[in-house]
């Protein structure tokens, strides 16, 4: 199983905008294209707390809090919990799933998010948990860097901030000069 993909789909979830139906729909792409189609409004309420839910293990996670942290994700795994499955279409094509045949798609997204996180804390901490740091954006994201320096979710949130702070100090430096 890639436990990073599941992972993965913790952060898409949390960073999702689930406004309406149509930002649900969103969240599921590649492998996961199939269950677009599947979910109907009454999914948008179950994915809407546990991407709270999600959020806040990022929260305890990168303050320290592990145990809140694991706590929580004990919480999700209670609530979705893995009944792994093998499945597939014909003899090479065979993969797992997280949930019994017929689960729901909520159960089949969200017990393998829970899962996934659940690992990574395992495997790394929860120090590698991390919430972008250019405050327009919020972003979670997992820390893959070799020294755990990561800071913000991607790229371009970096640059924003860095080039944000670099014009700050110009401004700052250029009413500090004498008229």
């Amino acid at each position: 199983m890639n436990f990073d993909a599941y992972a993965r789909t913790a952060i898409d979830l949390v960073n999702a905008g689930l406004d309406d139906l149509a930002g649900l729909r969103a969240l599921f792409a590649g492998d996961q294209a199939w269950m677009r189609d599947q979910v109907a409004e009454k999914d948008l309420a179950v994915f809407r707390r546990a991407q709270r839910r999600l959020r806040q293990v990022f929260e305890h996670g990168t303050s320290g809090q592990d145990a809140d942290a694991v706590q929580e994700l004990n919480g999700l795994l209670e609530l979705y919990p893995v009944q792994p499955r093998i499945s597939g279409h014909d003899a090479g094509d065979w993969h797992m799933h997280v949930t019994s045949r017929g689960s729901s798609v909520s159960a089949e997204y969200l017990a393998g998010a829970a899962w996934g996180l659940s690992v990574w804390l395992c495997e790394y901490g929860s120090a590698r948990f991390g919430i972008c740091a250019d405050e327009r954006c919020g972003n979670v994201y997992l820390d893959t860097s070799s020294n755990n320096c990561r800071r913000f979710c991607s790229e371009r949130c970096a640059t924003r901030s860095h080039v944000a702070a670099h014009r700050a100090r110009k401004r700052a430096a250029g009413s500090l000069t004498p008229a």
